[in-house]
């Protein structure tokens, strides 16, 4: 059972996104880079056990469903996210390990059982991104010829979710008895059916695994939009989000702590995380070569081809590069809605040229740039200012970035009592301070007997006169 999260010091809770090649475009061309790492199970497991010795909490891995032939490298030709974590169980003890699987194309069922058996393999482990699949050639993977509406999507998934967390449910946690000497393997009364019939899903149950040792997977969520905000401020433990300076993260940091509070839940169990790709240097000047390396790497038709991803891959090249953002109208509503918004707003908001904007999106942000003083600095001020409850950390620079901040930044955030120089437990939840949630099969099942001992001690009253 995790320790209460108030009798814990609040410290910074980092993630590690394992992504191969690189975020970018160009990144697999830097001098460092592995070109074949987003299939090379050896560079993930350096990369996960190194992110476990620093303390980080967890590791990412993202995942799509669709690629056109302008999709990043990485993207292209990568490990599906149950299958790489379950081999990096086997090869770390303690780090969170979270994957990313699509409610919208996913049978609940199968979800439910994929990340069960990733949790009893890492001994408690799991985390669930949901995300609800946003590229609408996701749909023609999946045998539909258009993709779901943006706020069918956001309905469908609250669904699925419930199911999944129903099945995780399936059995109580003392229901296997496995007594040899009596032959009982189970208690029948402690295994149930969820008999689920939805808007979206029909699904019987009960699942085929056991209940963890954290008892289910941390669910994590990337909530934007208005619907994305609803569904994770009332349904997550941890949430992704962007923010490209201080005053905009906390911003979005009060309104769904605020969202979280209205939806009857403790906004110091849901933890938020901007992502952020820091480059740092020995010295200042070696921080901005490396980050001068980076965009010389992002060459402006690979620019183009990152900022067409969350509009669902539209083609930028139609228009003159430098000649005022384009007008695009209503584009992107229905696919990465809060990314596109954000680009329109920015690209309004300073009056910025096709070119401009392309550059803007597809290069790291300065504000983590710099040498270990300064990085660290600025992670404190978004930490204790409100910003952010901790971070998930993009390698700016593919096989450098992590190494570098390990080597230089992650000691002064020791030494500031920001990072725990270990993770002190086994499991994902109580490394995070979260409570192990009851078993609601239990909870009913005790309600019940509660209800009706006062019936029987009656009973026994009268029997006895």
């Amino acid at each position: 059972m995790a320790q209460n999260p108030s009798t814990q010091a609040r410290t910074l809770k980092l993630g590690f996104v394992l992504h191969g090649v690189g975020a970018g475009w160009g990144d697999w061309r830097y001098e460092t880079a592995v070109t074949d790492a987003s299939v090379n199970f050896g560079f993930y497991k350096a990369q996960a056990q190194l992110a476990e010795q620093a303390g980080f909490e967890f590791l990412f891995v993202a995942d799509s469903v669709h690629i056109t032939p302008r999709s990043s490298p990485h993207y292209l030709n990568r490990f599906e996210p149950i299958t790489i974590l379950s081999a990096l169980a086997a090869v770390t003890e303690r780090i969170g390990l979270v994957a990313t699987v699509t409610a919208s194309y996913s049978e609940p069922f199968t979800v439910a059982r994929q990340f069960a058996s990733l949790d009893h393999i890492s001994g408690g482990r799991a985390g669930w991104n949901v995300v609800t699949s946003w590229l609408d050639g996701s749909a023609r993977n999946y045998g539909r010829e258009e993709h779901y509406a943006h706020d069918v999507r956001y309905r469908l998934a609250g669904e699925h979710l419930d199911v999944v967390q129903g099945l995780w449910d399936s059995w109580e946690d003392d229901a296997l008895v496995r007594d040899k000497t009596s032959g009982q393997f189970f208690d029948e009364k402690k295994l149930h059916k969820l008999d689920h019939k939805g808007e979206f899903f029909q699904v019987e149950g009960p699942l085929n695994i056991s209940r963890s040792p954290q008892g289910q997977p941390v669910i994590f969520q990337a909530g934007a939009s208005e619907d994305g905000k609803a569904f994770a401020s009332a349904r997550a433990d941890a949430i992704f989000f962007h923010g490209d300076t201080f005053e905009e993260a906390r911003a979005y940091a009060q309104e769904v702590k605020g969202r979280v509070a209205a939806a009857g839940r403790n906004p110091d169990q849901v933890f938020l995380l901007p992502g952020i790709r820091p480059i740092v240097g020995r010295t200042a000047e070696e921080a901005e070569a490396k980050f001068e390396a980076l965009a010389a790497l992002v060459p402006i038709e690979n620019a183009l081809a990152a900022l067409a991803r969350p509009f669902n891959d539209h083609d930028f090249r139609q228009y003159p590069l430098d000649a005022p953002f384009p007008d695009l109208g209503e584009l992107g509503r229905n696919s990465q809605a809060s990314a596109t918004d954000r680009i329109k707003q920015h690209a309004r908001e300073h009056q910025l040229t096709l070119r401009e904007v392309a550059q803007w999106f597809a290069r790291p942000k300065r504000s983590f740039v710099g040498t270990a003083e300064q990085v660290v600095d600025e992670i404190q001020r978004w930490f204790e200012g409100g910003a952010a409850d901790g971070f998930v950390f993009f390698e700016a620079l593919p096989n450098d970035s992590l190494k570098q901040f390990v080597a230089l930044a992650v000691p002064l955030l020791q030494a500031r009592g920001l990072l725990r120089p270990a993770l002190p437990h086994t499991t994902f939840r109580a490394n995070l301070g979260l409570t192990v949630p009851e078993n609601r099969n239990t909870v009913a099942r005790t309600a019940i007997a509660q209800a009706a001992q006062p019936a029987v001690a009656k009973a026994r009253e009268a029997a006895t006169v």
